[in-house]
C-alpha cells in the first residue's frame, strides 16, 4: 500500500505550477520571434509536461482521499514528460538555429530516459545561453542547478516510492528545481528576453 497523504499530494502540485509559470513566461517572451511551427512545438511540450505532472499529483490526491488507485495517471508521467521536455528542448533550440527531429512514440524506457535528458538538457542549456547573453548570472545559476536537481529526480525515480519519506524527498527536490526554473525565467523576462 502506498503512503500518500493529502498534504503530500497537494505539495506535489507546487512544482507543476512553478514549471507551468516558468514555461508561460518563456513562451510569452519568445512567441513573437518564432514561426508558428516552433510556437506549436513549445506549446505542446509545455502542455505535455504540465499535464503529466498535474495528472500524477491528481493521482496521489485521489489515492490519498480513498477515491481509488488510478495507476494509469501515475504511469503516464514518465513517457509524457519525456516527450514534453524533448519538444521544449528542440523548440528552444530552434529559437537559436534550425534543427529537425523525428519522434517515435513507441520507444523503450532507456530511450525515454535519453530523450528526457536531452530535451531537459537542451531546454536548460538554451535558457542558460539566454541568461549569459543578457548577463543574468543569477538566472544562469538557476538553470544549471535546476537541471541537476531534475537529474536527481531521474535517479530517485528508480527508487521505491511506496514509502512516504521517498515521496517527500522527491517532492522537495522537484519543488526546488522548478522554483529555480521559474525564478530564472522571470529574471530573463525582466531582463528583456521578449524585446
Amino acid at each position: 500500500m502506498k503512503q500518500f497523504s493529502v498534504p503530500m499530494a497537494l505539495v506535489d502540485y507546487i512544482p507543476v505550477i512553478l514549471f507551468c509559470l516558468a514555461f508561460l513566461t518563456v513562451y510569452k517572451d519568445l512567441k513573437g520571434k518564432v514561426s508558428a511551427a516552433v510556437r506549436c512545438m513549445l506549446a505542446a511540450g509545455g502542455i505535455l509536461v504540465t499535464a503529466a505532472g498535474g495528472l500524477k499529483a491528481t493521482y496521489k490526491l485521489l489515492y490519498a482521499l480513498g477515491a481509488g488507485d488510478f495507476e494509469w495517471m501515475s504511469r503516464q508521467m514518465f513517457s509524457n514528460q519525456a516527450f514534453g521536455f524533448l519538444l521544449l528542448g528542440v523548440g528552444l533550440m530552434l529559437t537559436i538555429k534550425p534543427v529537425s527531429k523525428h519522434l517515435n512514440a513507441f520507444l523503450p524506457t532507456m530511450a525515454l530516459v535519453l530523450i528526457m535528458v536531452i530535451g531537459l538538457g537542451a531546454m536548460d542549456a538554451v535558457l542558460a545561453y539566454y541568461a549569459s547573453k543578457l548577463k543574468k548570472r543569477g538566472a544562469l545559476v538557476c538553470f544549471i542547478v535546476s537541471f541537476f536537481l531534475s537529474m536527481m529526480m531521474g535517479y530517485l525515480s528508480s527508487r521505491d516510492f511506496t514509502q512516504a519519506s521517498m515521496n517527500w524527498i522527491a517532492q522537495g527536490i522537484n519543488c526546488a528545481g522548478m522554483l529555480l526554473l521559474f525564478l530564472g525565467s522571470r529574471s530573463l523576462d525582466k531582463a528583456g528576453l521578449g524585446k
